[in-house]
């Protein structure tokens, strides 16, 4: 015990929030803070994906013009995933789908699959002594189709502004399932500006299309928001399994690295979009590309789970300062 404080929530905690009022209305939050520095805001209600990210008062992520959008207003439809699409500073996509609407063995899939706005069957949290932990479970199950189990955790550390989150896919059903996942963090102002200075020791670079191979050139230099401006996108891979990004604003010293394995989550997507309002920086891990189950199967990139199987994925994010 501390006797300097009179409850433990001076210096950090869990606490459980629900919204009111607009599309996010009733949504239930977790708002972890920590003595270190770290703020974060996690949604149960959306695959508990991690909304808000801040570090000592810096924000960090990217919060679409959606705002906070409840599950009961997504559209499966094609790309209007879009409408809902909060990002924060994490929106799982898949696991049905990642990347673009299309059609895979006659299965019509719609835009980054349905797991983001799908609320967890339970969650819960707890700590140990040097991390708290939430936890969440979200089913991807249907009748008569796909039963894939999602079991989350994502342990803060109380010491250090860093936090791991490590998921669980498990196929629950009876026959081998095709399953895809991609981590879409999301960088935003002022973690993200013309001055951030971009690293990704990749080994190889891909434009995902003619226009982004147009800047290539530039994968790495972020410019001032632009009014017209089309997305970018590049496909990093490593050579030696150690996958990792990070990102740098001189302006205040902040610096944000994911570290991953590369050989699990073999396929990264740079996301370049510097729009007017729609302004981040998508540095994204997954187990595929953003080109659709279609595309993936076809390139022999698609991953599948037998019966009963499970997989497991982990990715660390660290924040600090040059202070620090």
């Amino acid at each position: 015990m501390n006797p300097y404080i009179g409850h433990d929530s001076q210096l950090a905690g869990v606490e459980e929030h629900r919204l009111i009022g607009g599309k996010g209305d009733g949504l239930r939050l977790y708002e972890v803070h920590t003595a270190a520095g770290l703020d974060m805001t996690l949604s149960p209600d959306r695959c508990c994906d991690i909304t808000r990210l801040r570090y000592k008062g810096v924000n960090l992520s990217y919060l679409s013009p959606c705002g906070y959008v409840a599950p009961a207003y997504y559209d499966s439809i094609g790309d209007h995933w879009l409408g809902s699409f909060t990002a924060g500073f994490l929106t799982t996509c898949g696991l049905n789908n990642v990347g673009s609407p299309n059609t895979d063995q006659g299965e019509t899939l719609p835009l980054h699959g349905s797991i983001a706005n799908t609320p967890s069957e339970h969650s819960w949290w707890d700590e140990t002594a040097d991390a708290f932990q939430l936890h969440a479970v979200v089913k991807d199950e249907t009748i008569f189709g796909r039963k894939l189990r999602l079991t989350r955790c994502i342990s803060v550390s109380k010491e250090t502004a860093a936090f791991t989150i490590t998921d669980t896919i498990e196929n629950t059903g009876d026959r081998v399932e095709p399953f895809e996942i991609l981590y879409h963090m999301n960088m935003g102002y002022p973690l993200l500006d013309e001055d951030s200075v971009v690293e990704i020791p990749s080994a190889a670079i891909a434009p995902r299309d003619s226009h982004a191979a147009e800047d290539i050139a530039n994968w790495m230099h972020m410019e001032k928001p632009t009014a017209g401006y089309q997305e970018r996108c590049y496909y990093h891979s490593f050579a030696d399994g150690k996958g990792s990004a990070s990102i740098f604003q001189p302006k205040n010293g902040v610096r944000l690295t994911i570290s991953f394995d590369a050989n699990e989550l073999d396929g990264f997507v740079e996301w370049k979009m510097m729009g007017v309002r729609d302004y981040v920086l998508g540095l994204e891990c997954g187990n595929c590309y953003a080109d659709g189950r279609n595309v993936m199967r076809e390139k022999g990139m698609l991953k599948f789970l037998k019966p009963g199987e499970q997989k497991q994925y982990q990715v660390e994010i660290h924040v600090s300062t040059s202070d620090d």
